[in-house]
Order: C-alpha cells, then sequence, then structure tokens
C-alpha cells in the first residue's frame, strides 16, 4: 500500500463495523457519531504510514499515540481514541480478519481524573424552581420537569430525550424507555442497550404531571407522538437543545457556573451518596457497569465532609488573637 492513498476496502471495513455498533450494538447517534470521527483518525494514520488496518501492529499505535501526545492532544482524548480502535480490532478478530489486536496491549498516557462538578442542593432547587417570564407557562413546565428528572433520576441526558410518555411496541423496537408515572418510576434505555428502572421522587412526579397537562399545546410533529419531551416546533427535544436550555436557565437564576445536563447528574449521585452512604445503590440508579465509576463521587463526598469540618469544629482553624 503506497503512503498516502486510502484503501477502498479499509473504507469497507470502518462501514461493516458502524453499521454494527449502530445496528446490532444499538449505540446512541452521538456515541456513532464519536466512533465515525475516531476510526476516520485510524483510517488517516494507516493511510499516512502506507500500511493497511489489518496489517496495523502495535508499534504503529504507538508511535501513532506518542505522535497525538506531543501535539497536543490530552491523556483523555488519547484514550477514548484507542478504546474505540480497540473495541474496532476486536470486532475484526470476531469476524476472523487479523489474528491479534494492535491495540490491546497500548495504554494511553496517565492523567489525573478530575472530580465532576456537582451543584449544592440549594442550587439544584434554584434551578428547578427558577422562574422567566419570557419563557410562558409551556416552557416553564417543560423546562422544570426535564431539570427535575435530570437532578431527581440521574439521567443521562440521551437517555432522557429517548424518554417516551407511556411504554409501546414503537419504543421498544426503538430502544426507547418511558415513563411510569402510576408506579412511580421511569424505565430507562442506557447504555449497550441496558435496561434500568429508576424510582421518582414525590417533586420529580409532580413537575411531570404538571408538564403532561400543558403538553398537547404544542401538537407533536410526525414521528415525535409518543416523546416525553417536545421542541416548540412539535419535533423531539434534542440533547443540544437541553444543554442550550439548562445554559440559559442557570445563567439567568444567577447560579455560579452554567450548568450542563451531567452536572445534574453529578448533583444525582453526590447528594444521594451524601445522605446515604450506599455505593452499590447509586451504582444501580446510575446504571454503571464498574462501581469503579462510581467510586469516584466518594471523594466529593469526602470533600463535602472536610468542608464542614473547616466550617463547623473548633480544632480546624487556629483562632486570630
Amino acid at each position: 500500500m503506497a503512503p498516502g492513498k486510502l484503501e477502498p476496502a479499509d473504507a469497507a471495513l470502518t462501514d461493516r463495523y458502524l453499521a454494527h455498533v449502530r445496528f446490532e450494538k444499538r449505540l446512541a447517534e452521538r456515541s456513532c457519531a464519536l466512533y465515525r470521527r475516531h476510526l476516520d483518525h485510524l483510517l488517516a494514520c494507516a493511510t499516512e504510514a502506507g500500511v493497511s488496518l489489518q496489517a496495523v501492529q502495535a508499534q504503529h499505535v504507538r508511535s501513532w499515540a506518542a505522535r497525538m501526545r506531543a501535539a497536543g492532544r490530552s491523556a483523555n482524548t488519547i484514550a477514548l481514541l484507542l478504546s474505540a480502535w480497540r473495541g474496532f480490532y476486536r470486532w475484526l478478530g470476531r469476524e476472523g480478519l487479523v489474528a491479534a489486536n494492535p491495540v490491546q496491549d497500548v495504554r494511553a498516557p496517565r492523567q489525573a481524573r478530575a472530580l465532576p462538578r456537582a451543584l449544592a442542593v440549594d442550587e439544584a432547587v434554584c434551578l428547578a424552581t427558577h422562574a422567566d417570564a419570557a419563557d410562558g407557562g409551556w416552557l416553564q413546565a417543560r423546562d422544570a420537569a426535564l431539570i427535575e428528572l435530570l437532578y431527581g433520576a440521574g439521567l443521562r441526558v440521551s437517555e432522557l430525550v429517548g424518554l417516551d410518555v407511556r411504554a409501546s411496541d414503537a419504543a421498544l423496537r426503538a430502544g426507547r424507555g418511558w415513563l411510569d408515572l402510576p408506579a412511580g418510576q421511569v424505565q430507562v434505555h442506557g447504555k449497550g442497550g441496558k435496561r434500568r428502572t429508576v424510582p421518582l421522587g414525590r417533586q420529580v412526579v409532580a413537575a411531570l404531571q404538571r408538564w403532561l397537562a400543558v403538553r398537547d399545546a404544542v401538537p407533536a410533529a410526525a414521528g415525535a407522538a409518543g416523546a416525553l419531551f417536545l421542541g416548540q416546533r412539535g419535533t423531539r427535544l434534542t440533547a443540544q437543545a437541553v444543554w442550550q436550555r439548562l445554559r440559559r436557565r442557570s445563567l439567568r437564576a444567577n447560579l455560579r457556573a452554567p450548568v450542563h445536563p451531567h452536572m445534574l447528574r453529578h448533583s444525582f449521585a453526590s447528594h444521594l451518596l451524601q445522605s446515604s452512604g450506599d455505593l452499590r445503590a447509586v451504582q444501580e440508579l446510575l446504571g454503571h457497569a464498574n462501581i469503579g465509576t462510581t467510586q469516584i463521587y466518594t471523594r466529593l463526598d469526602f470533600q463535602h465532609l472536610a468542608r464542614a469540618y473547616d466550617a463547623a469544629h473548633p480544632r480546624a482553624h487556629r483562632k486570630k488573637d
């Protein structure tokens, strides 16, 4: 293979793999788009080096990772790329197209894991209850309900926008979750097609009831009739729209920093762990496959305890003369 020349067979392999993760693994659209970008990067590296994807060796991958690090790519970005490449070669191995996975033993540079940002309890309440007269009753009810659901159930934004008002064959076929208000719970379709049941608190149920009472004031567009959350044009609300609405609402509520959907998920986990101390329960509610992912919230909990100690204990600080 000549350097700088893309092999059609390589592009066909990545297309097949992307179809696999989209239709067989049923990953979200956003995840598939990220996979596409990571595999395009792999194609570019292999094309520049003059090797086909099936001929890539571990030394190639290590060289590409080192070059990315030297170019200023973060360890986290490199880890995401390597993870996508590793999954691609694992699939090639199952298909009998490569003898070994060249990414298997390649590790990204170490980087200190940043703590997730969580709101204080009063900030989360302020965000949910803040009223903006410019929005009108319909938008107010919708935004309050989605904020209560993000914070009160710890949903990912993709899980939130994928919810339907009720269970249906269409929702099951499309891999969507749904609301079950009589039972006080939500059925969530999470990462990797995993389903979980999350209970809803009193405030969340009340906010959802207020939203459902006015939801039909905007007629649903074709294909969005079952969607729990609608945009102003009647289409299913998008993740990007949720990000924009949360940012606007948090700025108008004068919170210390703009809020994004995952910050509410972090807040849910942190506040629940502070109150219960039950790490396993928090893991189940968040839908984490590995409890190590959930354990980062114990560090947030320790920070909360340390602040309480500094503020209240007589021996925390030396008194000024």
